[in-house]
């Protein structure tokens, strides 16, 4: 899960300097580069059938909303300061346990509401929506949250079925083939140093996913979970030391309640003996 933090981190941090470059061109690199890692990856005998699936639907599904959350998070990242994206991103397994009732018809508790009621507040403090000073980009993470409450519970289904790696694998195919519908709209040259960054961006993310999906299969959630919101120190120290971007009291306040929201969720899933572990998935 460290590792995966790691990963994750360094990826937001490429994202957020690379807004120089088109977005459909940094998409582009998130998803070929993802494609080639996973090619790497693929178990030696699946490699002549490694496509193969026979739930099309799900997994289309599952690129979707994972196409809308990535879009906006990187929308957000190139206009927010790094604190405040990471911390509403941590809102996500909220809007799953709504979701949840929905898709899986799952019972929620007075404990789970609670968390649910918390995390609101939590998110509404980070935002201080105003009708005299509205920004817009507030709303980018907040749809990131929502699309990966989708792919978290479409990812709970396929894993049942489908092995982690074709999962990502389709979804970086989707990143790539999105991304060249914005080439009429005009791609920037990277120079060689350039290149080698926003390749790290497919990279990274691949990774990312491979360590986060590992942590929760070979470790009790318990353990692993809270190393997660060490994204947000990171996200703090790593945003004053480039961009000198120095979070608010506000936004730590709600960041705090967004984190006791989350864990209180996670620790009512244990209880239940469920395991909705609510990764990026990037």
């Amino acid at each position: 899960m460290f590792l995966s933090v790691c990963a994750f981190s360094v990826m937001d941090i490429i994202v957020k300097w690379s807004q120089h470059y088109p977005l459909g061109e940094v998409l582009f690199f998130r998803g070929f580069f993802g494609v080639i890692f996973y090619l790497f990856i693929i178990p030696s005998d699946r490699r002549k059938n490694f496509y193969y699936t026979k739930r099309a639907g799900l997994h289309f599904l599952r690129c979707a909303f994972g196409l809308i959350a990535l879009v906006a998070i990187f929308i957000a990242l190139r206009n927010l300061p790094l604190a405040t994206v990471v911390s509403i991103s941590f809102a996500a397994p909220i809007f799953t346990t709504i979701f949840s009732i929905f898709l899986l018809r799952e019972k929620v508790g007075i404990f789970r509401w609670l968390a649910v009621i918390i995390g609101f507040v939590g998110i509404i403090i980070i935002t201080e929506p105003g009708l005299s000073s509205v920004n817009i980009y507030y709303i980018y993470p907040i749809i990131f949250c929502l699309g990966l409450s989708y792919v978290a519970i479409a990812i709970r289904q396929l894993s049942k079925t489908e092995p982690v790696w074709l999962i990502s694998l389709y979804f970086s195919v989707a990143i790539t083939l999105l991304s060249l519908f914005t080439i009429p709209y005009g791609w920037i040259m990277p120079s060689l140093y350039d290149l080698a960054f926003l390749s790290f961006i497919g990279f990274f993310g691949g990774v990312a996913n491979l360590w986060l999906s590992q942590s929760y299969k070979y470790s009790e959630v318990s353990l692993v979970t809270p190393l997660k919101y060490l994204a947000l120190v990171f996200a703090i120290f790593f945003g004053y030391l480039i961009w000198g971007e120095i979070p608010t009291i506000k936004t730590l306040m709600g960041a705090g309640l967004v984190i006791i929201s989350s864990l209180i969720i996670f620790r009512r899933e244990i209880y239940l003996k469920k395991q909705l572990t609510v990764g990026r998935h990037e």
